[in-house]
């Protein structure tokens, strides 16, 4: 089954089972003819009131109103971005001074964020849902326009709008329909926020199959009792998450196979799959299908993936991250150059899922994207091989990590600590444990203050940079020294302080 066009695959469902299951919560079950229902409505009055093309905000958490959003907007043919309702205001100010979104759907109550965009609030989207005047011919996102916008962290700390295009997720979703075990009307976990990419891992892959979607909210995944409970109960059959909160449900003995007997395949992505994570999967759930995956936001959620299996697990001494889609070419380069078979390099992506660039961010864009033989490429600033056509990952190349599947930015950390009024100076590296970062470590240089003891002062840098970092950017060791190491460029030593904290 090869799709063509995102929404009338999606559409197709609510138009010839409008009683399938698209959303299944434990107090209410959506369908397809609901999904189709609201998403013209709020197609119709998008097209009825704003402007084509200008971008849409969509905040919230995992509501079903998120996806009629979202496909609305796409319907009336506006890009949309998902914002996370727990995101810190200043980020929040600083997408919206990027984007200038014409319209904010808030599915979750608006934070006092001013802002010139017309704010929808859940009550007249309920309104809207009901108005059954809808637009005769809707004039939907396709080909190279931008069906959806995700922004990550940015060196400056400003974040980065990553387009992606219709064209570009179609080569996304095909490739998961094909290569991963996905048939019809299958039940896909939804636990990754839709600002984080690797939702649309579930999401899209999920709504063109006639499958449905399980959310797992943000107060259970925080209470591990509550969530251990809940885990046999979820009777879905695709998995998709980071490793990372895998490792977490491992916690659990009785999260299995025999236990949770309906789980079929396991997708991840996000960040690097640690053997001992997948061996235990290999062990709990003997007669399902485990993948590991590979792909950086800015080529369309991921573009690489393997089976996994004990014969991987016993040849290789990192978890492979896969062979690429068959539409795609991943380059191994330095600088302009392509390297040999099995030389280390830069991994380069080349082909029709990746990003057109960031939003308003010439600059950026001109940075890590360009065309390559004819086709659209991105520098991953990943490290990688290929040895006999698999991709091994071998690390970053910059100082980007991956922490629990965010993909964070260390120079981002440090411009936001650089603003607390308790710090001079200071520089964020990552702990690593099996190759995997397992911590965020904080040099700081401090300002005079009155603390007696070090947790105290520590407690108050966390208490202020929370109002301007998510949750994950926060560093969960604090180091306080004098002066913070220089090269000889007069730069900051962030590799001398990487080794100091990892040589224990």
């Amino acid at each position: 089954m090869t799709i063509l066009n995102i929404i009338e695959a999606i559409d197709r469902w609510g138009i010839t089972e409008p009683n399938r299951p698209v959303y299944i919560e434990n107090t209410r079950t959506y369908t397809y003819g609901e999904l189709k229902r609201d998403s013209d409505a709020i197609a119709a009055y998008l097209q009825k009131n704003i402007g084509r093309a200008r971008p849409v905000v969509v905040y919230g958490e995992l509501e079903f109103e998120m996806l009629a959003c979202f496909l609305g907007a796409s319907k009336a043919g506006h890009a949309y971005i998902p914002i996370e309702a727990h995101t810190p205001k200043e980020r929040v100010e600083m997408i919206l001074d990027v984007a200038d979104p014409a319209v904010i759907f808030s599915v979750a109550q608006w934070s006092d964020i001013k802002t010139a965009a017309d704010i929808i609030s859940l009550e007249e989207l309920q309104n809207i849902f009901v108005d059954t005047q809808h637009a005769n011919k809707l004039e939907p996102v396709i080909e190279s326009e931008t069906y959806y916008i995700i922004f990550t962290s940015g060196t400056t700390g400003v974040p980065k709008g990553v387009q992606i295009s219709h064209g570009n997720l179609l080569s996304f979703v095909n490739w998961e329909l094909a290569d991963f075990g996905i048939t019809e009307g299958m039940r896909f976990l939804s636990q990754a926020p839709y600002s984080f990419d690797l939702s649309v891992m579930a999401v899209y892959p999920a709504l063109t199959s006639g499958g449905s979607l399980t959310p797992l909210p943000k107060d259970v995944i925080n209470d591990f009792k509550q969530l251990f409970a809940e885990l046999p109960k979820l009777e879905i059959e695709v998995w998709v998450s980071t490793p990372s909160f895998m490792d977490i449900c491992l916690m659990e003995p009785t999260f299995d196979g025999e236990h949770v007997d309906s789980l079929k395949v396991f997708l991840f992505c996000g960040e690097e799959l640690p053997k001992t994570t997948a061996q235990k999967l290999l062990e709990r759930f003997p007669k399902a299908t485990i993948f590991n995956t590979y792909g950086p936001t800015e080529a369309t959620v991921a573009v690489s993936g393997v089976k996994i299996t004990q014969e991987i697990l016993d040849e290789y001494s990192r978890v492979p991250i896969g062979y690429v889609k068959n539409d795609t070419t991943v380059y191994i380069m330095n600088e302009d150059h392509e390297l040999p078979a099995e030389e280390v390099g830069e991994i380069v992506i080349a082909g029709p899922s990746v990003s057109k660039g960031y939003l308003h961010n010439p600059e950026k864009t001109a940075d890590a994207f360009f065309e390559y033989k004819g086709q659209p490429a991105y520098r991953t600033g990943d490290a990688g091989r290929l040895k006999n056509e698999m991709l091994i990952y071998d690390g970053r190349i910059d100082f980007q990590v991956k922490l629990h599947g965010y993909r964070i930015e260390l120079e981002d950390i440090d411009h936001h600590l650089a603003s607390v009024s308790y710090i001079k100076h200071a520089a964020v590296v990552p702990k690593y444990q099996n190759h995997k970062v397992q911590q965020l470590v904080a040099f700081v240089v401090a300002n005079p203050h009155e603390f007696e003891k070090e947790f105290k002062l520590t407690k108050a840098i966390k208490e202020e940079l929370s109002r301007s970092v998510m949750d994950y950017m926060i560093p969960q060791k604090f180091i306080y020294v004098e002066k913070l190491p220089l090269t000889a460029n007069g730069k900051i030593d962030r590799k001398g302080l990487i080794n100091e904290v990892n040589a224990t």
